[in-house]
């Protein structure tokens, strides 16, 4: 339990595609440190981009979650971390617009991360991929291998 009796939940996650857009993975594993539970899951698309697989990956590990928790969210895409960290709450105060007014890309993914980034304390924190982080390895693992298979259309 954290001090606001939340419970504390390490969330790591990673996403693959090949093509920008076509096939792609996502994963994520769930650590519960006060029970040492563990889970991971994974999934894909025959046709999206890097950035989406990324976003869900966050958005498939965080509703595994069943009740508002302080989750420590770790990802080696910027992206991700810097939308919910700088740009989200700018983005959904102009209509959810760029600072260049164009409509923000992936919006229906953002929305649902914004939802539940209600329920949850959220922190941020960024790995360098492919850099031996034994979680983030096996995310990556996990999303090739679902890239893989959708690339291969099984």
């Amino acid at each position: 339990m954290s001090h606001d009796g939340r419970p504390h939940v390490l969330l790591y996650t990673d996403g693959a595609c090949s093509g920008n857009p076509g096939p792609g993975g996502w994963a994520y594993i769930l650590k519960h440190p006060a029970s040492g539970k563990e889970t991971e899951k994974s999934g894909g698309e025959a046709e999206t981009t890097n950035n989406r697989m990324e976003l869900t990956a966050v958005i498939e590990g965080l509703r595994a979650i069943n009740r508002p928790s302080r989750v420590e969210v770790y990802s080696d895409s910027q992206y991700v971390l810097k939308g919910l960290r700088e740009w989200m709450e700018d983005w959904k105060k102009r209509g959810w617009r760029t600072a260049a007014k164009k409509p923000v890309k992936n919006r229906e993914l953002w929305e649902a991360l914004d939802s539940l980034k209600q329920t949850h304390d959220l922190s941020f924190h960024w790995i360098k991929g492919h850099n031996e982080h034994p979680e983030n390895e096996r995310c990556d693992e996990l999303a090739v291998m679902q890239r893989d298979r959708f690339a291969a259309g099984l």
